[in-house]
């Protein structure tokens, strides 16, 4: 599997905070150095933006960076990092800062998430994206509206490349008792649900209702990981205040830790697959 841009940038803005810090640069003291925003070099250092090639010289200058193999390597990073992926022709639909998370889930080789409100995206059927988004997306026209869709249908790709993303994906029970778009819909959801169960990349598990109080009341999350030991994994978790992106060692396993609590209470494969056949008969 070939990196990407953005785990390029990661790397690139991993080893630029190491080299700062190793010189007792503050981020505010190095930022001033070269006329930026503490913000926007903290961007750059996480990897959720680009950095320019000035930017970069003034750099090597600042923490001592003297062998040219080293530069050429960091430049080489920097350089890859400016390049599009697929998803930067949504642009002008992505919500500020998914950009990122697409980017992430489309460069990792597996996904830990845990849904309680509705499924997954790498699991939804064209409809069902189509009535989630007209309900979340009110303000947006109809162009906007299938241009969100497609590009949630376009991510779903993961699943069947060549070096196949693995998902390993725990829902809440609401999550497929709740009635979207109908039941036709909902029918062709659950069906959905039942084949992508089957698929040897596709772990699937339903934590009930009758589990009671759970570790993740707080929300959804997903945890990426990636080829590389050299990549760490990531976070991500989505609320009504936007995206936060998790990438502390402490953090990561503490969100890991609640995914492997949550996978021992849920339904096995086996079992959630039952239960989901049940509900699409009672829809039927």
């Amino acid at each position: 599997m070939s990196v990407g841009p953005t785990v390029r940038r990661r790397r690139l803005g991993s080893e630029l905070r190491r080299l700062r810090e190793a010189h007792s640069f503050k981020l505010e003291e190095a930022a001033d150095k070269l006329g930026l925003a503490a913000s926007t070099l903290s961007r750059i250092e996480t990897g959720k933006a680009p950095t320019r090639t000035v930017y970069l010289t003034t750099m090597f200058e600042m923490y001592g960076v003297a062998d040219p193999g080293q530069r050429r390597v960091l430049t080489e990073m920097a350089r890859e990092g400016h390049r599009k992926g697929w998803w930067a022709v949504y642009d002008d639909i992505l919500p500020t800062g998914f950009d990122v998370y697409v980017g992430l889930e489309a460069e990792a080789t597996a996904l830990r998430v845990f849904e309680d409100q509705v499924v997954h995206g790498l699991l939804q059927t064209e409809a069902y994206a189509r009535t989630v988004m007209t309900s979340v997306r009110r303000r947006q026209g109809s162009r906007e509206l299938d241009r969100a869709v497609e590009l949630r249908l376009q991510r779903q790709k993961v699943l069947i490349r060549p070096d196949p993303l693995k998902l390993w994906c725990i829902l809440s029970e609401p999550v497929v008792s709740r009635l979207i778009g109908g039941p036709e819909v909902m029918g062709e959801q659950l069906a959905r649900l039942l084949e992508m169960g089957q698929w040897p990349n596709v772990t699937l598990q339903i934590l009930t209702l009758a589990s009671g109080v759970h570790p993740a009341l707080n929300g959804p999350f997903c945890i990426l990981e990636f080829p590389e030991r050299g990549d760490p994994d990531v976070v991500y978790a989505e609320g009504v205040a936007g995206h936060a992106y998790l990438e502390r060692d402490v953090e990561v396993r503490a969100r890991a830790e609640v995914f492997d609590l949550l996978r021992a209470a849920a339904l096995s494969p086996a079992d959630t697959a039952k239960m989901i056949g049940r509900m699409a008969e009672e829809i039927a």
